[in-house]
């Protein structure tokens, strides 16, 4: 085979795409569907809850076409980092879909399940051995962070995937996933460079936001050859360019030459990228380098308390002016008059947007240019309550707060909703995000195979 083409509809499962893009995508004769169905982005929360942050309608919408499409032309569909953050509450989701799909549309395949939550028992154990290290720059790994962490998963890498398509499997629902493994895996199977493959599959993960103008909601395909890919957005409103694919290698790495995965390091430092055509660009010197020794990240996720927050607006200009005043009025405030809980029970946050309530502390711009401002009063507590209490205390006390030039006595703040105080629920922290050393890279994610369909059981 002179090269293989792999279709990636969409930047992340549930996201969707434009029929049309899709469709031209089918008719270049694609030799595996991949999609993308997760990420860290959307913080600890959706990990720790066991919930997606995609939409169940909207994921089974893209999941019909690719199905479809991938029974109809007899090629693999792969799914990986199910359900956004690839545990096994999300797997089950994401195969809840699948099979509705599938019984929906009469479709007949045999369905790989790849489950990627790693048991406590195994991060303990490998922890006790050393088998364990920081990835940078984070903090150092406890055992109380791995009790406590309600999911814990790990990335796979390509050969997980092999492992299922070697048996058979016409559909791969996988849990967490390394995003470029979903789409190199058909490839590097099929003996195509791995370096290349990878960093294709790196690429193409994101679909069409590679694109001019870039978006996460269209599809592009990718050609491998022997010595080179080409990129090709699916939608002739888009183009790729030299800068477009070169700018998003540079995305999300620390380090604009080499892209650490697991068991190997991609490496680019000889890396080219020429205009193919109007709207296509050819990659190639890409490279694949062995690591010392084959490491997985893991991810884990673990409660720390409850939410609750108030979202208002100011526009007194004395108030804007006096804004770190007054918030600092008001933090005294609750501390006196909830001295009897102790301060490590709760945290009180104000997000002031119009000043820094992007960057926080890091923000450049200290000189506050806005004729309003958007206020989030946010109160994390052991409890529910206590954080209800706390929140609403500092809202009643910053909305009534007396400061020097204050005109208006009704009232500081504007507020957006009613009820004013908007409870949350649970918050998560990612408690671990760290490398587990492996002799096998299939050893924590096991196989299972579905017969799906008409007299498939």
């Amino acid at each position: 085979m002179e090269e293989i083409r792999v279709l990636s509809p969409t930047a992340i499962l549930g996201y969707g795409f434009p029929e049309e893009s899709f469709r031209a995508g089918l008719e270049r004769r694609p030799d595996v569907i991949a999609v993308d169905a997760g990420s860290t982005d959307p913080g600890p929360y959706y990990l720790g809850a066991g919930v997606s942050f995609t939409d169940r309608t909207a994921v089974y919408r893209d999941l019909s076409h690719m199905l479809k499409a991938g029974r109809d032309l007899s090629i693999p569909v792969i799914i990986g980092s199910a359900g956004g953050s690839g545990a096994e509450p999300h797997l089950q989701w994401n195969l809840d879909i699948i099979l509705e799909i599938a019984q929906k549309e009469g479709l007949s395949f045999r369905l790989a399940v790849i489950h990627g939550e790693i048991g406590h028992k195994t991060v303990l154990q490998a922890f006790d051995a050393g088998e364990i290290s920081e990835l940078p720059p984070g903090a150092p790994l406890s055992k109380d962070d791995i009790i406590n962490s309600a999911h814990i998963v790990g990335q796979m890498g390509v050969e997980p995937f092999i492992n299922a398509l070697e048996k058979g499997a016409d559909v791969i629902l996988a849990g967490r996933s390394y995003d470029p493994a979903i789409f190199a895996a058909v490839p590097i199977m099929r003996g195509f460079d791995p370096g290349l493959a990878l960093h294709m599959g790196k690429i193409l993960e994101c679909a069409a936001i590679a694109a001019v103008p870039g978006s996460g909601s269209d599809c592009m395909m990718g050609y491998l050859g022997k010595d080179h890919f080409l990129l090709e957005p699916l939608n002739p409103a888009r183009k790729c360019t030299v800068t477009s694919v070169a700018a998003h290698t540079l995305y999300e790495k620390s380090n604009p030459y080499l892209l650490p995965g697991p068991g190997s390091i991609i490496d680019l430092t000889a890396a080219r990228f020429e205009q193919y055509n109007e709207n296509m660009v050819k990659v190639s010197g890409s490279r694949l380098s062995p690591s010392p020794f084959y490491s997985i990240k893991l991810e884990g996720a673990r409660a720390i308390g409850y939410r609750t927050f108030s979202i208002a607006g100011a526009r007194d200009p004395v108030f804007i002016e006096k804004v770190d005043e007054i918030v600092r009025g008001v933090e005294a405030r609750v501390r006196d008059n909830f001295r009897e809980i102790p301060v490590e029970k709760y945290r009180l946050l104000f997000h002031v947007y119009g000043k820094n309530g992007v960057m926080g502390p890091l923000e450049p711009e200290k000189r506050i240019s806005s004729h309003e401002l958007g206020i989030v009063i946010e109160a994390v507590a052991e409890t529910q309550e206590l954080a209800n209490t706390v929140c609403s205390f500092a809202r009643s006390t910053m909305l009534h707060y007396g400061y020097p030039g204050r005109i208006s006595t009704a009232g500081n703040l504007a507020f957006l909703y009613s009820p004013s105080d908007l409870k949350a629920g649970p918050v998560f922290r990612f408690s671990v995000y760290h490398l587990i050393r492996v002799a096998d890279p299939c050893a924590l994610f096991p196989v299972e195979i579905m017969e799906i369909g008409e007299g498939r059981g």
